[in-house]
């Protein structure tokens, strides 16, 4: 094969994350609803059934199936199935940044208003509960941060003979911040923080 097929070849390529078919894929809703006047944003607690996480706060949201048109549409749907509400309730669905994440993970955000409140009827087998922080508050408060350092432990028959250093290579420690916003009781973290902080960067929803 010659250089030119090369370039040509890749010249029709579209560029994207390396692995991308690997990877979970899974899209989420921050639902803006407007309660006596006021914008907030809608949470769940994860039913203390499931088998992941529960207890967390998240977002409605979950993997896409094959059926997803697209990860708008899976947001969508979960949406829907979690909190009991039907797709018309769901208006103006924005997409923001997604996020490539830890242990092979991209997750989709979307934002989007729910119009009546009134009809939600949460899924008791995912969601224990739903609440609602003004976004108002978020706007003013600032999350407390916290880094987790990460260990990097090679497997038993690693080829220490295969690398400069062998033994005694010198592995960076590496860490992550991980992020926490309180509301009254609740306390919001992980993922669902990370994305909701990024959204009130680029919604312009922060306290200068």
């Amino acid at each position: 094969m010659n250089i030119e097929t090369i370039l040509k070849h890749l010249a029709t390529r579209e560029p994207g994350i390396m692995g991308r078919e690997n990877f979970k894929q899974s899209a989420v809703l921050i639902p803006l609803v407007e309660i006596e006047g006021e914008a907030h944003i809608l949470f769940e607690v994860r039913s203390m059934q499931l088998r992941r996480q529960p207890g967390d706060i998240c977002f409605p949201g979950g993997r896409m199936d094959p059926e997803d048109a697209s990860p708008m549409d899976c947001a969508i749907r979960e949406t829907t199935e979690e909190l009991g509400i039907h797709y018309d309730q769901i208006t103006d669905v924005t997409p923001i940044d997604y996020v490539v994440a830890d242990m092979g993970r991209i997750i989709y955000p979307y934002v989007g208003r729910i119009t009546n409140i009134n009809q939600i009827a949460p899924n008791e087998s995912e969601v224990g509960e739903v609440f609602y922080v003004p976004i108002s508050y978020l706007k003013q408060t600032k999350p407390e941060s916290y880094k987790v350092n990460v260990e990097v432990i090679p497997e038993e028959n690693f080829p220490f003979d295969l690398i400069v250093g062998g033994e005694k290579y010198n592995w960076q420690t590496r860490h992550f911040e991980e992020l926490f916003y309180r509301y009254q009781d609740k306390v919001i973290w992980g993922l669902t923080a990370k994305i909701l902080n990024h959204f009130l960067y680029v919604a312009d929803c922060r306290e200068e």
